[in-house]
């Protein structure tokens, strides 16, 4: 995965890409959670430390339901492709 932060003053762009491959559960929820929460440098350090503990946590969580949804979606798009006549290939989709 590529990572590369741009800023403008007060804006900042972030550009991630990947290769050959879509973004993971993880990588997703570790996006999510950085824009969810953000901890400042000069915080007090007791402050720091357990707002980091924290987004660690809420990665956890996200990365947990992304899993959960990507599963999910799996399921759903080999029951279609069972019901279209392609079991082999329904089978394959879920056990990816």
């Amino acid at each position: 995965m590529f990572t590369n932060p741009m800023g403008m003053g007060e804006f900042k762009v972030m550009v991630q890409t990947t290769e050959n491959r879509g973004f993971t559960p993880d990588e997703i929820a570790k996006l999510c959670t950085d824009k969810l929460i953000h901890v400042s440098d000069q915080a007090p350090p007791a402050i720091k430390q357990q707002a980091d503990a924290y987004k660690l946590n809420i990665e956890r969580l996200i990365t947990h339901y992304m899993k959960m949804a990507v599963q999910s979606d799996r399921t759903t798009v080999g029951k279609h492709l069972e019901d279209a006549g392609h079991p082999k290939l329904a089978e394959a989709i879920r056990n990816l």
